[in-house]
C-alpha cells in the first residue's frame, strides 16, 4: 500500500491504517531498534509506541515523508528508551559510541549554542547536510540516522572500513566548524 493511502486510513480514523504501516515499515522500524537498543523485546515495545504516536498525531500532522516520519519517531523513542535504561552507565551497544562521536560536534549543554531548539538544530543538519559531497553525506545518514556499523556501511557501498570511517571523521569536523565548534 502507498505511503498517500495509508495516511489516508489515520485520517479517517481506520485501525487498518496501523496494520498496514505495521506491515510495510515494521521490520524497519525493528532492525532499527535493534541496532540502538541490542534487544528485541525493547525494540518491539518502541515499535508499538511509535504506532500509538503516530495514531495521535495524524491527523492533523500530514508527514510528506511518511518513511522518514516513522524513522525518527523510532530512534526518538529507542534513544529515548536506552538513555532510560542506560542512566547510570555508558557503554555495551553501538548508541553509547555514536553519541560519543557526535558529542564532540555538539554544543556542551551550558554553550549558548545548546539553547538552540530542536527544530532549529535539525534545520541546520539538513542545511549543513546540503553543503557535504553526495557520498559522505550518504554515510553520515548511514551512520547517525539508521545507526549502522560502520563494517556494514563499507558493505554496502563497497569501499573500505577506513575510507568509511575516516569519511565520517571529515564529515564531523565539518559539522562541528558549520555549527561555529573549533576547528579539529
Amino acid at each position: 500500500m502507498e505511503d498517500e493511502a495509508i495516511i489516508a486510513l489515520y485520517f479517517a480514523r481506520d485501525e487498518q491504517a496501523i496494520t498496514e504501516t505495521e506491515r510495510k515499515y515494521g521490520v524497519r522500524c525493528r532492525k532499527l531498534g535493534l541496532r540502538i537498543l541490542g534487544n528485541l523485546q525493547d525494540a518491539e515495545e518502541c515499535c508499538n509506541d511509535v504506532w500509538l504516536k503516530v495514531w495521535n498525531t495524524i491527523p492533523p500532522l500530514h508527514p510528506k515523508h511518511f518513511s522518514a516520519y516513522l524513522v525518527k519517531l523510532m530512534r526518538n523513542a529507542a534513544l529515548n528508551l536506552y538513555e532510560r535504561l542506560h542512566a547510570d552507565k555508558r557503554g555495551g551497544t553501538q548508541t553509547a559510541v555514536l553519541l560519543d562521536e557526535l558529542a564532540e560536534c555538539l554544543a556542551a549543554p551550558d554553550d549558548v549554542e545548546a539553547q538552540i531548539t530542536e527544530a532549529e538544530t535539525g534545520e541546520l543538519l539538513r542545511q549543513f547536510l546540503q553543503t557535504v559531497p553526495a557520498e559522505a553525506r550518504h554515510i553520515f545518514i548511514l551512520r547517525y540516522v539508521y545507526m549502522l556499523p560502520v563494517k556494514e556501511i563499507a558493505e554496502r557501498n563497497q569501499i573500505s572500513v577506513s575510507k568509511v570511517k575516516v569519511l565520517l571523521y571529515r564529515t564531523r569536523g565539518e559539522l562541528r566548524r558549520y555549527l561555529g565548534g573549533e576547528p579539529l
